[in-house]
């Protein structure tokens, strides 16, 4: 199995060389890369590799820019110190999703993974794609279902499907119900983002997640943004901006 790593700090990545080299011996380490110039150029005089290991936070930028302007179907396991990527990494090719420093456990479950969906990368595959986004979606989305709200005493399950959006203001995030209860989270909307099923909630802005089941219409809005109106009222407009109301759009079109 041929593998490229894509790391600019060199101690770091001749440590996962030798990581991966000890869990499999099947591995052979085709290079290392430490920016995103030199992994562009890489893909366009060298055969695929079979896996790519990628730090995202490079020299030169993110190394999602290299999988944007690379026609390359590998599968990426993504190793990095944050964990604001998260959502991004699946959007790309992303199998899996590694902290530093990595644990050999983890390390070891992410090349599972790769056991499991590497035929799926095959191009010979019929609809290899579509399988690609089924198996990504079950093995590495790992959504709730269900999120427990701490009140006083209690602890109050609440099923995704029933919430209609995610408002945060003054550092105090709220969950508002189809039926408009509302329940207070400690979570930070971009870890709520991380736990909720894409297909079914947007990131509007800084202020909002929603649901596309509580969404009744979109109205055009000043500076060609867009405001979405939902089916219970909310503490204030759900503006989307220029850049996004395309994202948006889509989003919806794609249920």
């Amino acid at each position: 199995m041929n593998v490229l790593i894509i790391e600019d700090e060199i101690k770091t990545a001749r440590e996962l060389r030798s990581l991966v080299s000890a869990l499999r011996h099947d591995i052979t380490v085709l290079d290392i890369l430490p920016t995103i110039k030199d992994s562009i150029q890489w893909f366009g005089s060298h055969p695929a590799p079979d896996l790519v290991f990628s730090d995202i936070q490079l020299a030169d930028g993110l190394s999602f820019d290299i999988f944007k302007n690379t026609p390359v179907n590998t599968p990426v396991i993504f190793c990095t110190a944050f964990d604001e990527y998260a959502i991004r990494a699946f959007e790309t090719n992303g199998i899996d999703y590694l902290l530093k420093p990595i644990d050999e456990n983890r390390l070891q479950q992410a090349l599972d993974k790769y056991d499991t969906l590497k035929d799926v990368f095959s191009p010979e595959k019929t609809g290899y794609e579509k399988k690609l986004e089924n198996l990504l979606s079950q093995l590495s989305g790992n959504y709730k279902t269900t999120l427990l709200i701490h009140f006083q005493e209690k602890i109050i399950p609440i099923k995704t499907t029933d919430i209609a959006c995610i408002h945060y203001t003054n550092g105090v995030t709220s969950i508002y119900t189809h039926a408009n209860q509302k329940y207070v989270m400690p979570s930070t909307l971009d870890e709520l983002e991380a736990m909720l099923q894409p297909d079914l909630f947007f990131r509007a802005n800084r202020q909002f997640i929603i649901n596309r089941q509580a969404i009744v219409n979109i109205e055009h809005y000043f500076s060609r943004r867009l405001v979405v109106r939902l089916a219970i009222p909310t503490p204030e407009n759900i503006i989307i901006s220029k850049v996004r109301s395309g994202e948006l759009l889509q989003w919806l079109e794609n249920a």
